[in-house]
């Protein structure tokens, strides 16, 4: 009885913290810095969670994860595009969850190499420990249809990757100027699979943008049939390229699509 008690209260102080640091937008609002131990990848990590107005209205929002989160909310400046393409109609409320690739502890210290790199760890640590958490404190659908992961640069090979094994536990895959030459097998994997049930955005910039790489991977994808939204920007590997097309990403996923009679 006093472990369950323990318990409640442990919750209730949680939601007060969360609530206290966490930064109000026009409409939606952004929790502070949410800290998470991973079994799996044997260390902490830390998320924040933009919440579209009246969430707790709804069930069974869709859900978006982004890697290289505090950079998507700081250079993108993501909460602010969600509030005005909500507000909008433009598309459907939309939980997403900005994972940081940080050590929590040592912020200057950045994992996201080791993550990024088809690591199955980190995937599985999405599958089997983020994605519960997430489910269990928000109204957000519990199906692979209302799930998609979006990144830029290694986060969009990391992407990539989440799509080929993870494809029963995601089913939109968001890539902003991929670098798979990390992973140079990435491409004929692909090739290799039969079509996935993935739907994909996919951009890149020129020059001096992987702009080669990723129209081969373009090319591919299209040959195999999948849906897709493909741009290219005179833009370079940078936020001038990444941060106008935030809008696209989220309408390709999440567009209210006009009622015909």
């Amino acid at each position: 009885m006093r472990k369950v008690l323990l318990e409640k209260k442990m919750k209730i102080f949680v939601a007060i913290v969360l609530l206290t640091t966490a930064t109000a937008y026009a409409d939606g609002t952004l929790t502070g810095n949410q800290r998470i131990a991973s079994d799996i990848l044997s260390y902490d990590l830390q998320y924040r969670v933009y919440l579209p107005e009246g969430y707790e209205s709804h069930i069974g929002l869709a859900v978006l994860y982004v890697v290289d989160g505090q950079s998507y909310i700081k250079q993108g400046r993501v909460p602010r595009v969600l509030n005005r393409l909500i507000d909008s109609g433009k598309i459907e409320p939309v939980v997403v969850v900005f994972v940081d690739a940080r050590n929590p502890d040592k912020l200057s210290s950045n994992r996201r190499n080791a993550q990024f790199f088809c690591n199955r760890d980190y995937f599985e640590f999405y599958r089997d420990e983020l994605i519960p958490e997430i489910e269990n404190q928000y109204p957000v659908a519990r199906n692979r249809e209302k799930r998609s992961v979006l990144g830029l640069s290694f986060g969009g090979l990391n992407s990539a990757c989440f799509g080929l094994f993870g494809f029963d536990t995601f089913s939109g895959i968001g890539m902003q100027s991929p670098a798979y030459h990390p992973v140079p097998k990435l491409l004929a994997a692909y090739e290799d699979m039969p079509l996935l049930p993935l739907r994909i955005f996919l951009s890149t910039g020129k020059p001096n943008d992987n702009t080669r790489a990723t129209r081969k991977l373009r090319d591919v994808l299209k040959s195999k049939g999948y849906p897709m939204e493909y741009i290219e920007v005179r833009k370079g590997h940078n936020w001038s390229n990444w941060k106008p097309l935030i809008d696209d990403v989220l309408s390709f996923f999440y567009e209210v699509k006009a009622e015909t009679c």
